[in-house]
């Protein structure tokens, strides 16, 4: 079992960063691939990034490829998504999700954090 709590969320106008953290509570984490979805009112919920346990390999979404960095702390359990160059189109609420291997697919994923709202202003 694993618990997650995000936080980092907010109001940042366009341009701006923000870094996402997400917590985990439970044994092995670094057994877990890590990642992060968003969900923006009215659309589903989409792949941003992901990391595996070790933090060796790194997966993103083509719409954040080279703004958004996924790392991880295996000695704190503790993930992050650091979120540069912010865009309206980013704007939603993000989710972090934990899943033993590897995997862009939100239905894959077991244990989710609760979500931290991203609004981001133009």
């Amino acid at each position: 079992q694993v618990q997650l709590v995000d936080s980092g969320g907010g109001l940042v106008q366009a341009g701006g960063s923000l870094r996402l953290s997400c917590a985990a509570s439970g044994r092995a984490f670094s057994s877990y691939a890590m990642g992060w979805f968003r969900q923006a009112p009215g659309k589903e919920r989409e792949f941003a990034a992901a990391i595996t346990g070790s933090g060796g390999s790194t997966y993103y979404a083509d719409s954040v490829k080279g703004r958004f960095t996924i790392s991880r702390d295996n000695a704190r359990n503790t993930v992050y998504l650091q979120m540069n160059s912010l865009k309206p189109e980013d704007t939603a609420v993000y989710y972090c999700a934990a899943r033993r291997g590897i995997s862009w697919s939100a239905a894959d994923y077991n244990y989710w954090g609760q979500g931290t709202q991203v609004t981001v202003s133009s």
